[in-house]
């Protein structure tokens, strides 16, 4: 009893304090009030136990009430609140069985809080949208790049974007009789000197009957479809760089020769492809680097080709205003378009505000030939540029992957920010404009044709981060050529391709205010009608593990900046929600363009952000990425960022975090939303709890209604009916699935679907290098 006593007491000292400093941030009594009540307990327990038990009993009754009334019926929020004061009154009851007249009042209390705090874990989730969506083909013969259902030549199988495969082999029925077909490990781990964002996203290629894979470290594989041999491996031999923000690929890009007759590799090389002299090539594999390198391969030996660039390799730090090692480099895959090869690249955001330069540049495909270079800071100089000459210091970049529309001529760009993210002091009129926007140019001379922005004057890293997503849609005004693109900041925009004009509305909203001297912030900000943008945090929607660390969310909470959306950075802090990983990120949306329906994973994780004024302090480790501090080297500030998370390294506030959702595009209406993933992999007990937990990753959708996506920090590739959103079939990964997954028909007629399982260094997912293959049980 006397341990009892004392576990109450130092519980009731941490929340009256707690529950002070809460009060004076004008926060909740509640905690307060708690407090008192358990030093009450504690005082009491040993020689007036019925007063003890009567205080007790008061405070359970009282803290379900409040939960009520702050959070409804939702389980969660009211286990959170009540779960651990429901535990500890499990010794008070027990060191009491012998004197029923103590127990008189707790037990029915006790017993009436337990029933009404589980009674949600039998009622729907509250924040679930219920619905269906309708199944019939609105557009038989809609626009999916190529018929055939055994290749995907592309990241999003075709320059369109869509990630859809008519492939419909696999469906609602029999989509759990899918079983592991081979396994593959590529060897390319993360190692003691790599940064912390190593990470495998790599969605591969299928051509032919030959599998594409790159690697974080770029390694080029090949891989037989059927079986998951090794054929040949380039190793591009990067050297390690500590100012790399990201170590990652996520593909690479393939230009069909031009008699356009698939690449077929039967036998593997007799020898390591890096090796192999460089040769002609007709048909070619780009893969870029994270030394800023664009290297064309030989897609049956993995010879380098000699009739791109030098000897096969493209250096793509020429003509940049500034050269700084692991500065600059591309991530995604570039576009092969029109003739050409098309390359953006990722500028690291915060470490100097004198930086390269993020020009989008079109090379000729065949041999290297600069043809334009668009630059966001120097928008209507296309031509190529000059010997001698430099683009625009640290301008806008394309980091994610590009989408092209051929017979229209136009290719379009998802546009990030100029660094520094959070500083707007430097921008220029031009970067203004296009800055986290979809821009589309001309392919074949790079000049805009249109521009549409999704933040104005962004100051919170709102890169547009997603592949935009071609389709012909079925509207009020006839079939559309439209463009879908979801945004970090929840909006998906649904825009005619041809004009970039809004199919469904986009408004403006009025945005807080309140930047630091010398910047500024938009009066207003652009939404859309099509949108997943969260509803504002409030401080009854901070969460913890415990009570306590609920209270130190609060108190943190009430102590940072927050006004809802676009709250701008400050010294003091802000909450920025939707944090940097967005709602959406570089996985984007899959979209059934013949049902004309949207399947994606909107994720909602806050971050905070604070602006550390220098004045010549140490600022100790720096140039952290999305987690620690950033210098910006030449600004005043630095900045200071990760998610919101309590002391226990949860998310500070409530779940659910991550949802899977069906969107009909021709009315814009979300048809159904629901929690996705479980906290297996975030606790040591792995308990598979169905939570709806953060993921980052992308879908895709087949024609049989099946949609298939890892990206979970659980370790799952799960298929889904894209019709309701049920959850049909999970396998588990030997790591982490944050990568987008493939689908294709092999040489014996069996449709595969492909996942890359490597793990997530910024998120903490199982590290592997695994490639793992299914198809249906025979």
């Amino acid at each position: 009893m006397l341990l009892l006593a004392v576990l109450f007491f130092v519980i009731g000292i941490v929340l009256t304090v707690g529950g002070i400093w809460l009060l004076a941030l004008d926060g909740s009594l509640y905690y307060l009030i708690a407090g008192v009540v358990f030093l009450v307990v504690a005082i009491t327990l040993r020689k007036r136990r019925t007063l003890a038990n009567i205080s007790y009993a008061a405070l359970l009754l009282g803290t379900l009430i409040w939960a009520l009334w702050e959070s409804g019926l939702s389980w969660w929020p009211l286990a959170s609140r009540m779960g651990a004061w429901l535990v500890l009154a499990l010794p008070l009851l027990i060191f009491a069985r012998n004197r029923l007249s103590v127990n008189r009042l707790l037990l029915p209390v006790w017993a009436i809080c337990t029933v009404v705090t589980l009674s949600p874990l039998a009622m729907d989730e509250p924040t679930a949208v219920k619905g269906t969506m309708a199944e019939k083909v609105v557009s038989p013969s809609a626009d999916i790049g190529f018929q055939e259902d055994d290749e995907w030549q592309a990241y999003g199988r075709t320059n369109l974007g869509q990630r859809f495969s008519p492939a419909n082999q696999i469906t609602t029925e029999n989509v759990s009789d899918l079983e592991l077909a081979w396994e593959y490990q590529t060897g390319d781990l993360k190692g003691p000197n790599d940064v912390g964002e190593t990470t495998y996203e790599a969605t591969p290629l299928k051509i032919g009957n030959a599998l594409y894979i790159c690697t974080p470290h770029n390694w080029l594989i090949a891989l037989n479809a059927d079986t998951g041999k090794e054929l040949w491996v380039y190793d591009a031999k990067v050297p390690a760089e500590s100012q790399r923000q990201h170590q990652t690929c996520r593909g690479v890009s393939y230009l069909a020769p031009e008699n356009d007759t698939a690449t077929n590799i039967v036998e593997p090389a007799t020898q390591p492809a890096e090796t192999l002299a460089s040769m002609q090539c007709d048909a070619q594999l780009f893969l870029p680097t994270s030394d800023a390198r664009l290297i064309a391969v030989d897609p049956k030996t993995g010879a380098r080709c000699a009739n791109f660039a030098d000897d096969g390799v493209l250096d793509l730090m020429h003509n940049m205003p500034y050269t700084q090692s692991g500065y600059y480099y591309s991530t995604s895959p570039p576009l092969v378009a029109g003739g050409h090869v098309i390359v953006s690249g990722s500028v690291n955001d915060n470490y100097d505000i004198n930086s390269p330069s993020g020009v989008i540049r079109a090379y000729d495909a065949k041999t290297g030939t600069l043809q334009w270079n668009w630059d966001a800071g120097n928008p209507d100089e296309t031509a190529p540029i000059g010997e001698g000459e430099t683009y625009a210091v640290s301008s806008p970049n394309s980091w994610s992957v590009a989408s092209a529309d051929e017979a229209l001529g136009l290719a379009y760009f998802p546009m990030g920010n100029r660094t520094p993210d959070q500083l707007g002091m430097y921008r220029t009129p031009a970067e203004e404009k296009y800055a986290t926007s979809v821009v589309a140019l001309d392919l074949e001379t790079g000049q805009v044709e249109w521009v549409q922005q999704f933040v104005h004057h962004d100051l919170w890293d709102m890169d547009t981060p997603a592949q935009p997503v071609l389709l012909d849609l079925n509207t009020d005004k006839g079939v559309e050529p439209a463009l879908v693109v979801p945004t970090k900041q929840g909006d998906v925009y649904v825009l005619n391709r041809a004009t970039g004009e809004a199919i469904f509305p986009i408004t403006e909203e009025p945005a807080p205010q309140g930047a630091i001297p010398g910047d500024f912030t938009a009066p207003t900000q652009p939404t859309s009608a099509v949108t997943f943008k969260p509803e504002p945090l409030t401080e009854a929607k901070m969460w913890g593990a415990t009570p306590i660390d609920q209270m130190l969310c609060r108190i943190e909470f009430n102590s940072l900046d927050y006004e809802g959306r676009y709250t701008p950075p400050s010294e003091n802090g802000s909450i920025i929600f939707p944090g940097n990983f967005g709602v959406f990120n570089w996985g984007s949306v899959a979209v059934d363009p013949r049902r004309q329906v949207m399947f994606g994973m909107p994720l909602y994780l806050a971050f905070t952000s604070k602006l550390v004024a220098k004045g010549g302090q140490d600022l100790g480790a720096t140039n952290q990425g999305e987690q620690g501090v950033n210098e910006n080297a030449g600004a005043p500030y630095a900045v200071e960022m990760g998610p919101f998370l309590s002391p226990l390294g949860v998310p500070c506030q409530q779940p659910p975090w991550g949802y899977v959702a069906g969107v009909d595009l021709q009315t814009g209406k979300t048809a159904w939303k629901h929690k996705n993933g479980t906290i297996e992999d975030l606790t040591p007990l792995k308990l598979p709890i169905k939570m709806g937990v953060p993921g980052i990753g992308g879908p895709i959708i087949t024609d049989s209604g099946v949609a298939f996506m890892a990206a979970s920090v659980d370790n799952y590739l799960r298929a889904y009916d894209v019709k309701t959103g049920a959850q049909l079939w999970q396998a588990r990964l030997p790591a982490g699935g944050q990568a987008t997954p493939m689908t294709y028909m092999n040489s014996q007629g069996e449709q595969m679907v492909v996942q890359v399982a490597g793990g997530h260094g910024s998120i903490g997912t199982t590290i592997g290098d695994y490639v793992v293959a299914y198809k249906l049980a025979k």
